[in-house]
């Protein structure tokens, strides 16, 4: 007797959760990039479900037309920052002004040596996305930052939508930054501390800068349509 199979194949980036896409990237480093076989095999499970022991018995046109669909969703990291986003049915929003961020919230993102989408990222995304208390068409105000009330866990069932768009819009603010930072300091002689933190925020935006080649794994290459 046969044994069906439902195969679902998520066709872009909000279908796949904080938690998975962690599992996802240290299975991926785990089983080696160099191996075609278990590459595959490790995106098809935790993307799609697929047991790797069912994979050779999928037909050919089906295993063409799941990796089809994955390479459509899986090159597109360029994701808009998503001011309000709903947990649990609870509305949270993303820190209305960073320049006025207090400074409890900003040591508390900056502790990290790297801002990256790793075991980490919840905390972070748990001081940026703090309960909506007020809301008036696109306007909002947040809870004030409390390190007592973060709740990491919560963002581990977001979508990778919601990070992607969370993690580039830092790429951007922060290269805004340092530019108008040193444009306005160009002819000033730039006192010690500030000088850390322009290098600081330079090694940040050349992580999230490389980060953008991790994002997509460089598995595409197994996901042809051979």
């Amino acid at each position: 007797m046969k044994k069906e199979l439902e195969i679902v194949v998520p066709t872009s980036w909000s279908a796949v959760t904080l938690e998975n896409y962690l599992k996802l990237q240290k299975d991926l480093v785990a089983y080696g990039q160099d191996d075609e076989v278990a590459y595959v095999a490790t995106l098809l499970y935790h993307l799609c479900g697929i047991e790797p022991g069912f994979i050779p018995q999928l037909p050919t046109n089906i295993l063409t037309s799941v990796k089809s669909d994955l390479r459509g969703f899986m090159g597109d990291a360029e994701y808009p920052l998503q001011n309000i986003i709903k947990i649990n049915g609870k509305e949270y929003g993303f820190e209305p002004n960073l320049s006025t961020m207090s400074y409890g919230a900003y040591l508390d993102i900056t502790k990290y040596t790297e801002i990256t989408i790793d075991k980490n990222w919840n905390k972070i995304m748990s001081v940026l996305y703090r309960p909506v208390t007020k809301r008036t068409l696109s306007l909002y105000e947040i809870e004030p930052y409390d390190s007592a009330k973060t709740q990491p866990e919560l963002f581990d069932s977001v979508g990778m939508d919601v990070h992607f768009g969370a993690v580039f819009f830092f790429l951007h603010t922060l290269t805004e930054l340092v530019q108008d930072t040193l444009s306005y300091l160009k002819e000033a002689e730039v006192p010690p501390h500030i000088k850390l933190t322009l290098v600081k925020n330079g090694e940040l935006i050349k992580q999230l800068y490389n980060y953008r080649e991790m994002i997509s794994p460089s598995s595409m290459i197994y996901l042809g349509s051979h």
